[in-house]
């Protein structure tokens, strides 16, 4: 086996157990929202692999082998677990084609972008269609007639009145005259510690992550330092039940993409730090600055907006973790 060959295998099987890695979450967010889930992620992948081959054939490369080693596939699937069920099909489509294009194959193909390119394209479609991006359902509110209806506009009968709601990020930004107390009491988007279903979603994540550590698919650094960092900002920036309180610690690793950014986003080998101080500063980075963003940002959750600033920084990081080296090798 050559050691091209072998490197080829390594990342394909690694593929392979990410995406393994993300039917949990993947089982509980259908659970929580539907069909929806399910029609995100089969328009992205469909729509990943058509840009993916559409361009490896523009750039004269082979198109079977770069398929087959499912980074494509892994981007579009995180990409649709990101984006909000029932969107509308052209949003996910939108999302994917630029996440693949700008994000992977405008910088030379796989191996050599500097962008997390599912974090990309969802950052873009955000941008120029924050409503839309925006608009997250009621739980266990749509069918497949309904979630079809939403999605494509196709008419099977009356779609539902009511099915859109606030989500638990955006709820808490919005309604700053209120306690802690009485969100969690009488906002139905509330669960028990976070989101209202969301926080099991996030535990699915979770466990998801363990599985992929205890596969050695990547290390501890980066996932400990964003969950640590987005621990110790919120607990310090928390003054309990109050109105001005911006969420509990816990409220914040169990609501939003949390789960998902830290051990699905954040592990990403290319666009990531590579070195493990590196990778730890990484990870730091991304949790500081998620919460900066749900605090006093524009947008409910800034897990992509923090990870593609903290891309930016990734030479920067490397640098300063080898001169680390350096002194104490010294």
């Amino acid at each position: 086996m050559s050691p091209l060959e072998s490197v080829d295998e390594r990342l394909q099987q690694a593929m392979k157990l990410v995406l393994l890695a993300t039917v949990p979450g993947m089982l509980m967010l259908f659970w929580l929202y539907g069909w929806g889930v399910l029609i995100n992620l089969i328009l992205a992948a469909a729509t990943a692999l058509a840009v993916e081959a559409a361009v490896l054939q523009l750039r004269k490369q082979p198109v079977k082998p770069t398929l087959s080693d499912g980074s494509a596939l892994v981007s579009a699937t995180l990409l649709a677990l990101a984006l909000p069920p029932y969107c509308p099909w052209w949003l996910t489509v939108s999302a994917a084609a630029f996440g693949l294009f700008f994000g992977k194959h405008l910088y030379g193909g796989v191996g050599k972008n500097p962008f997390n390119p599912a974090m990309l394209g969802f950052a873009l479609i955000l941008v120029m269609f924050p409503q839309q991006m925006t608009h997250w359902p009621a739980s266990h509110g749509m069918d497949l007639f309904g979630g079809l209806q939403q999605v494509f506009g196709f008419s099977f009968g009356q779609a539902p009145d009511a099915w859109a709601q606030a989500t638990a990020l955006d709820s808490l930004r919005i309604n700053k005259s209120l306690t802690m107390e009485e969100l969690f009491a009488d906002n139905p988007a509330f669960g028990r510690f976070g989101g209202r279903g969301v926080e099991w979603v996030n535990l699915a994540f979770l466990a998801g992550g363990a599985f992929l550590l205890q596969r050695r698919v990547f290390s501890w650094h980066a996932p400990v330092g964003m969950l640590a960092s987005l621990f110790i900002i919120s607990l310090l920036c928390w003054n309990g039940t109050g109105s001005d309180s911006h969420g509990s610690p816990l409220f914040h690793l169990l609501t939003g993409a949390s789960m998902l950014g830290a051990f699905f986003i954040v592990t990403e080998p290319i666009s990531g730090a590579k070195s493990p101080t590196a990778r730890l500063l990484f990870g730091a980075g991304v949790g500081l600055l998620t919460y900066l963003i749900r605090t006093w940002g524009g947008y409910p959750d800034g897990v992509a907006f923090a990870v593609l600033l903290m891309n930016l920084c990734v030479p920067a990081l490397e640098r300063f973790a080898a001169s680390r080296q350096e002194q104490v090798a010294r």
